[in-house]
């Protein structure tokens, strides 16, 4: 008898993709094998199975990865300040290289032919899964659905929804849903009347912070502790990196910090109109570049600064496995070692303050910054510092 091949679908048990999964069943002589990445958004694992089940799928993988993804993903990116066209975190940017790439091991795991994924045809998304399955796993076929089915709009894939019985879900409102992404270190909303950009976005659709002006009137204050770079506890407990930034989205949430409403120009060309929240990394972003302003020199903390729209760009674009974004990471870690100690921040009504930084680093110098008479810093040379770069004024 001869073996069926293997098909591994990137599932939430969510609309798109219950109907990608029915869609690869009629379309493909293959058994379907669910995959899932818990990366810290909002699931429901008794679904999950269930809902495949109803399709005939007795292979559902799913994968708890929040600590590989905040630790090995998250930090590195906030170790680089990544920030795309001024405002945006790159919360779904930086999801998806780890679920394409543990999509991949499942796949070889298995034995599978393709691999496939839920992304639309205008979406950044199908880019920056297929480089990764690329990466990891280049003789494995990909099966993008929305490139290649008949089905064209929102509209279309209800239809096909209700003609094979698959359960529609509804917004807080009772219409279909806004397009939604969530993970642990955030959450996007898109679609329907945010697509017009006069419209402002109705309070509803937030799901992990308050709005400013129902935060509470009295401020919140918190702890964190760096070594090494990275993040590793709070208030000087330590604490797992998904422990750390599930708290922090807790603390930050209720204080309405993180929200971002940004028109972006994606990597295919298009523009498009997003809805953000990321409470906990606002603070992480925050915290870092003032453990950084203490602890390194001047010198490395340009260079970075310089990169960061370059590095961000690659996170954007899918390129999180390319030897560009590889070789930025060694100027971004570069003299990381060195930043050790905690930064104390003030939450309140939407607002971010750091109230102190406290390190055992010799990179800052109260003597020198002293306006007290002092004899560490030699002043007459300034005038010789001024007057060198005069010459280069017209050099």
């Amino acid at each position: 008898m001869k073996l069926k091949k293997k098909i591994v679908l990137a599932y939430s048990g969510g609309l798109d993709t219950s109907i990608i999964l029915k869609w690869l069943q009629e379309n493909y002589d293959a058994e379907v094998i669910c995959y899932t990445a818990d990366i810290g958004q909002e699931i429901n694992r008794k679904k999950i199975i269930s809902n495949a089940k109803k399709f005939g799928v007795t292979k559902i993988i799913i994968k708890d990865l929040k600590d590989i993804f905040v630790k090995d993903y998250v930090y590195p990116m906030i170790r680089g300040h990544a920030i795309y066209e001024g405002v945006y975190l790159l919360g779904t940017s930086i999801a998806r290289p780890l679920i394409a790439k543990d999509q991949i091991r499942v796949a070889k795991k298995f034995k599978a032919f393709a691999v496939s994924h839920g992304a639309t045809g205008k979406g950044n998304d199908q880019v920056r899964f297929e480089l990764g399955y690329h990466y990891f796993g280049p003789k494995i076929k990909i099966i993008a659905p929305w490139r290649i089915w008949k089905l064209k709009s929102r509209t279309d894939l209800i239809n096909y929804a209700k003609k094979h019985n698959i359960a529609i879900p509804k917004d807080k409102k009772g219409a279909s849903p806004f397009s939604v992404d969530d993970n642990l270190f955030h959450t996007s909303t898109e679609g329907k009347l945010l697509e017009n950009p006069k419209n402002f976005a109705p309070e509803f659709i937030f799901q992990r912070s308050v709005s400013p002006e129902k935060a509470p009137n009295k401020a919140s204050f918190v702890i964190v502790n760096f070594k090494n770079g990275d993040p590793f506890g709070i208030n000087g407990k330590k604490i797992t990196p998904a422990k750390l930034l599930e708290k922090l989205n807790q603390l930050a949430g209720k204080n309405g910090i993180g929200r971002v409403d940004l028109v972006e120009n994606r990597f295919i060309g298009i523009k498009s109109r997003g809805v953000y929240e990321t409470p906990g990394g606002t603070l992480l972003m925050h915290a870092h570049r003032a453990i950084e302003s203490v602890t390194l020199d001047k010198d490395t903390m340009h260079k970075k600064d310089q990169i960061m729209p370059r590095y961000a760009e690659l996170i954007y674009n899918g390129y999180w496995y390319s030897k560009e974004r590889f070789k930025l990471q060694k100027i971004v870690d570069l003299n990381k070692n060195k930043v050790n100690g905690s930064v104390k921040l003030k939450l309140y009504k939407g607002n971010v303050t750091i109230i102190s930084r406290q390190t055992k680093s010799a990179a800052y110098s109260m003597k020198k910054v002293s306006f007290e008479e002092n004899k560490t810093f030699n002043k007459t040379n300034v005038e010789r510092f001024i007057n060198f770069h005069k010459k280069k004024l017209r050099s």
